[in-house]
């Protein structure tokens, strides 16, 4: 992972006498006219900011986590706000696992579930935080559209289900089993520091978005499988 690492520092470098990280978008948009700004800056993030928390629930105002998934999501974040100092408004999209036909996460698992392969990974307690395609895009116009939703928006619905309950489910919908299990050490083994991304636990809420007004259009998971199975 140390060569992302490199490319996240060259992208997110704050001071301009380092090199090519001056080129941001941030810095583009302070250097344009004020009438040529846009009025707001729809930045994507993840719910990796907050790192593996087991059961707590999460909202926009809780702190962030400490590991490296939590500290690139937080410094590019804080790359982002910077556009408030020219008069950008700022939305910070906390993505979780999104659901849909191209793609993503559930084009990966689909093919072992349709075999019959699928189950839980490690114990399958942890919590996955998860929204359907058509709902993040719904989420990110509804914050382009509305001037009172500003800061981290978190983009999943409010249905967070652990991994033992999403594989039950994805099994359910493509009407076949999930009986084989991934140990966690098995992932260790073949993934090494990744595997903490598939067994961490983030149980993540939308509070923002529910209090300006988003009403989601798959809140439930098995609704939102369904549509993203069938496209």
């Amino acid at each position: 992972m140390e060569h992302i690492s490199r490319i996240i520092r060259w992208l997110i470098r704050s001071d301009p006498d380092q090199g090519p990280g001056d080129h941001t978008l941030v810095r583009a948009l302070a250097r344009l006219d004020n009438d040529q700004r846009p009025r707001t800056l729809i930045s994507s993030s993840a719910i990796g900011y907050y790192g593996s928390r087991g059961e707590e629930m999460l909202t926009e105002s809780s702190l962030p986590g400490s590991d490296f998934l939590a500290t690139v999501c937080r410094r590019w974040e804080e790359e982002a706000m910077k556009a408030e100092e020219p008069g950008i408004r700022v939305v910070t999209v906390r993505t979780g696992v999104v659901l849909g036909k191209d793609g993503g996460a559930l084009e990966k698992m689909l093919t072992p579930f349709k075999l019959g392969l699928g189950g839980r990974l490690g114990n399958g307690r942890q919590y996955m935080s998860w929204i359907h395609i058509d709902d993040l895009i719904g989420l990110m116009l509804h914050a382009a559209q509305n001037p009172e939703v500003r800061g981290p928006l978190n983009g999943v619905t409010p249905n967070a289900v652990t991994n033992r309950e999403f594989t039950a489910a994805l099994a359910s919908a493509l009407h076949r089993p999930a009986i084989l299990p991934v140990p966690g050490c098995v992932l260790n083994a073949a993934l090494g520091e990744f595997a903490a991304v598939l067994l961490g636990s983030q149980r993540v809420r939308p509070d923002k978005a529910i209090d300006t007004g988003y009403k989601f259009i798959y809140p439930l998971l098995q609704g939102a499988l369904q549509a993203a199975i069938k496209g």
